[in-house]
């Protein structure tokens, strides 16, 4: 069975980020991010929500976050869930979902993207390099070749 594991969130850091690095030296960040969500309930009241996330990101993309974002900044994050089991000082088990970014984009305070600052990691073995160029991906396409 094919499965999809893909995570797009909106969202303000709730803490400055915190780094740290594994024993062979590899970065690894995490931040803490709360995704607003505003619905009508049955009265027609405007209700608001909000969903509190830890996403994990690593290596360079880890360092960059670490340097720029502080609590309260906005970021678009785009990663897969992942579930995490350790075992707690008191000697039970925990475990509890994450995010591992793929992809964090900084923006500005009104959610636009902020510069130049996209940075990409790829973790897979792969190569799923991104075309960045402008008008990559568009085709000109004349009425009279569409088949229909």
């Amino acid at each position: 069975m094919v499965g999809l594991n893909k995570v797009f969130l909106m969202g303000n850091l709730t803490r400055d980020p915190e780094l740290r690095y594994t024993p062979s030296g590899t970065a690894v960040v995490t931040i803490g991010l709360a995704v607003n969500r505003e619905y009508r309930d049955k009265n027609g009241e405007i209700q608001k929500e909000v969903c509190y996330v830890d996403v994990d990101a690593w290596a360079r993309q880890a360092e960059l976050c670490a340097d720029f974002l502080h609590k309260g900044s906005p970021v678009h994050v785009e990663g897969r869930l992942q579930y995490d089991t350790w075992e707690g000082p008191d000697g039970e088990k925990r475990s509890k979902h994450k995010v591992r970014a793929d992809r964090v984009q900084f923006l500005d305070k009104s959610g636009r993207l902020e510069g130049q600052r996209d940075y990409d990691v790829d973790y897979s073995d792969h190569d799923n390099s991104h075309s960045h160029a402008v008008g990559a991906g568009v085709h000109d396409t004349a009425e009279d070749d569409i088949p229909f």
